[in-house]
């Protein structure tokens, strides 16, 4: 799976790709069972590279209003780097997502839909009042949403998107990992001590959990995730 991001604050990522499932997931493996190859990867399109000397990569928007709003012709100009580099594989499909807090939801049956329909994912991280809409016309990317809130830009967006898409690709997450995805959860875990003490007060792991009947403890998760 490849990433293709289209941002003007590609340094947002760094430290979070370096982290984790998501960092050995960018990495060849080492070890016993190596792998050659990255499991994900993950490009970035800087709409400021297509900025002329002292040109803005914003202006003020038609009708009036608040803000700025980025332009289209530099956007179009990353996209359309990252769909020449995608042609490349004659084998590729792409999907192109837009951040919009009225788009789509977004949730785990999009991302694991997403990681077996595609092989590219180009993501369009806006700022300030958003990007020119006819960058959305023209390449018909569909609007996304994260959840019912304003965010400053895209960036978060786009790592939610890219961290739960990639845990759907198989061989990013581990075999413990992988049960993990699967099994069932519930609002509340634990582990060692059985007992916590905290001023002059005792706080233990629910019996159930200490039981050992593993179909008693399956019935207190379900009824903790209520």
């Amino acid at each position: 799976m490849r990433f293709h991001i289209i941002t003007i604050f590609p340094e947002a990522f760094d430290s979070y790709l370096k982290e984790s499932i998501i960092g050995r997931a960018l990495r060849p493996s080492s070890g016993q069972a190596k792998r050659k190859k990255p499991l994900i990867e993950v490009y970035f399109y800087n709409p400021l590279s297509y900025c002329k000397p002292k040109e803005r990569v914003d202006g003020r928007p038609y009708g009036g209003g608040p803000g700025m709003v980025l332009r289209p012709e530099v956007f179009i100009k990353s996209i359309e780097k990252a769909l020449k580099a995608i042609s490349k594989n004659s084998k590729a499909k792409v999907k192109i997502i837009n951040f919009s807090p009225s788009g789509k939801k977004f949730d785990t049956a999009y991302a694991k839909t997403s990681a077996k329909k595609y092989s590219d994912i180009i993501l369009i991280s806006g700022r300030y009042e958003g990007i020119d809409a006819r960058v959305m016309k023209i390449f018909k990317a569909e609007d996304i949403s994260i959840g019912d809130y304003v965010l400053t830009g895209g960036e978060l967006p786009a790592m939610v998107l890219l961290d739960s898409i990639s845990r759907q690709i198989p061989g990013v997450l581990g075999t413990y990992e992988s049960l993990e995805e699967e099994r069932v959860s519930s609002s509340e875990v634990y582990t060692r001590p059985e007992v916590l003490k905290y001023k002059n007060k005792n706080y233990k792991v629910p019996k159930v959990l200490l039981s050992g009947n593993h179909k008693l403890i399956e019935a207190w998760k379900n009824e903790s995730k209520k």
